[in-house]
């Protein structure tokens, strides 16, 4: 990490899912400053003092779970902590991401350092040293309830701190005792209740979410140029889109995505070529973005707004008020994501089934465009078949979109007896999210495709500038050709974020802005 990058201090500083993604991508380095050292150490003093003294709290000197009335000696306490790491590692399925993995290290040890928790300072230490050195431990994707927090994921987590589990390390999956040869590492001598407060919390769910308001706030973005870019194309109406009408219904997201639309059609030869038409109305898909599209941006900022609350708080259990008070409650449980997850899930797929429309739309022909989007058909099947897996797509994800929050299986013999699911909220919402990115690059290439109809008439500078930069990629189409290579392009650009980071140049470089009073508040994350 170079002197110049800036820091972050861990328990102190407030953290947000743009922050965290920057310390994990290393533009910004997560430190530990004296005064929140001092309070981690006074934390872990409080523990001692509990075990000295013999009277029983929950997970310090007890068993978990249905086993809470069961007491442990001052002998056993830091076997316990072993045993609830192995005990709690069940869980099953491919291996998530490893940024998923690196993140959910970053939000613990930002909810540890908080000093609730009764972490011993070197614990804290060795995970920093794991995110520091891109040491990121494997993490099966399947077995949280979200309820006692991530128990599985957070387990297999932090089984390297022992000596146990696998890590991915240049390049490659080695065992733990492997690393620790390489590195002349040696485990962690976990203390008492450290075990608990390692796998108690919301953090594979809360990483889940992290990346879902990112890539959720991608699509949204992507959503509102090429709606605008397809809107050309199909020669719709600007009306739908006047300051006027959305003072009117003033939701943030409507007012924003229309503001939005208006600035992306300024100065659009196209749209004044066609002022005087006689078409009375659009289809919904192409004027009823501000209203789906805003309502799927209100969605995001829900979740935007309650993860950053959820990030800054101390999810483990018992949490260590002082040396009088040690609280077991229910701060892991995982129900306030898990439910605003869902309503991502639902938002994100919103956006994709009203892409699909729009798509369907153009291939019907009519205003200059030919049907299918190709003149010579019979013998080509044009964008027909496009629009199929768009469909699919599309399909896919309204089965996707069951809320996993809606379901609770009591576990732990009855103990856990209302849990949230959410680990399963953000899986399907990052499911989701793919498929739609997916759908939106096949509305590109389609909404490009029409886009070539309306030459030699021009559109504003934003919307044009992205025409040219899509053509150094795809080609018009006037027969027939492979076109998974051209979706394949499409799925790299939408990914990437490339037209995003092309229209906000472009406004730079012209002096422009976006026609919202909200744009700040949509963009920070």
């Amino acid at each position: 990490m170079q002197p110049n990058h800036k820091e972050f201090k861990y328990g102190e500083a407030q953290l947000t899912a743009g922050i965290a993604l920057a310390i994990s991508n290393e533009t910004i380095k997560g430190v530990l400053s004296a005064s929140t050292c001092a309070r981690i150490e006074k934390s872990a003093e409080i523990v001692l003092n509990i075990v000295e003294k013999g009277e029983p709290v929950y997970g310090i000197n007890t068993g978990f779970g249905p086993l809470c009335t069961t007491k442990i000696s001052k002998e056993e306490t830091r076997i316990l902590q072993i045993n609830i790491l192995q005990s709690h590692s069940v869980g099953v399925g491919e291996p998530i991401a490893n940024e998923l993995a690196k993140l959910m290290l970053i939000l613990k040890v930002h909810a540890l350092a908080k000093g609730y928790s009764g972490i011993q300072l070197q614990t804290l230490e060795r995970i920093i040293w794991h995110i520091e050195n891109d040491v990121i431990p494997i993490v099966p994707s399947q077995g949280s309830v979200g309820a006692s927090g991530d128990l599985a994921p957070l387990a297999h987590l932090f089984l390297p701190l022992i000596g146990l589990g696998t890590v991915h390390y240049q390049g490659e999956t080695i065992s733990t005792v492997a690393l620790f040869k390489k590195t002349g590492l040696k485990p962690v001598e976990l203390g008492p209740k450290e075990g608990l407060a390692l796998i108690n919390g919301t953090q594979f769910i809360a990483a889940h979410a992290v990346v879902v308001v990112e890539k959720f706030r991608n699509c949204l973005k992507q959503a509102d140029i090429i709606g605008a870019m397809m809107l050309e194309g199909l020669q719709g109406s600007m009306k739908p889109f006047e300051k006027e009408l959305h003072r009117l219904r003033p939701f943030k997201g409507n007012q924003h995505v229309a503001g939005r639309i208006r600035t992306l059609l300024q100065g659009s030869e196209i749209l004044e070529d066609h002022i005087d038409c006689d078409r009375v109305q659009d289809p919904y898909s192409l004027r009823c973005m501000p209203q789906v599209h805003g309502a799927s941006r209100n969605a995001w900022l829900h979740l935007k707004e309650l993860l950053e609350i959820e990030l800054n708080s101390v999810t483990d259990n018992p949490v260590i008020i002082n040396e009088d008070m040690a609280i077991s409650g229910g701060n892991f449980h995982g129900q306030p994501l898990a439910m605003a997850l869902d309503y991502a899930t639902l938002a994100t797929s919103e956006l994709g089934n009203i892409s699909d429309r729009r798509i369907y739309l153009a291939l019907e022909g009519g205003h200059g465009v030919p049907q299918l989007l190709m003149k010579d058909t019979g013998i080509n099947s044009g964008y027909m078949i496009l629009q199929y897996t768009a469909a699919a797509l599309a399909s896919e994800n309204k089965g996707l979109c069951f809320p996993a929050s809606a379901d609770s299986i009591p576990t732990s013999l009855g103990q856990e007896d209302h849990v949230s699911m959410g680990s399963i909220s953000g899986r399907k919402a990052l499911r989701v999210i793919e498929n739609v990115e997916k759908i939106l690059a096949i509305e590109l290439l389609t909404a490009a495709q029409a886009f070539e109809y309306r030459k030699p008439l021009k559109s504003g500078v934003l919307l044009d500038e992205i025409y040219k930069f899509l053509r150094t990629k795809v080609s018009f189409a006037d027969k027939d050709r492979v076109f998974a290579d051209d979706i394949e392009i499409g799925i790299d650009i939408v990914q990437k974020g490339e037209i995003i980071n092309l229209v906000e140049t472009i406004l730079k470089e012209n002096n422009l802005s976006w026609d919202s009073p909200f744009t700040e508040e949509f963009e920070r994350y």
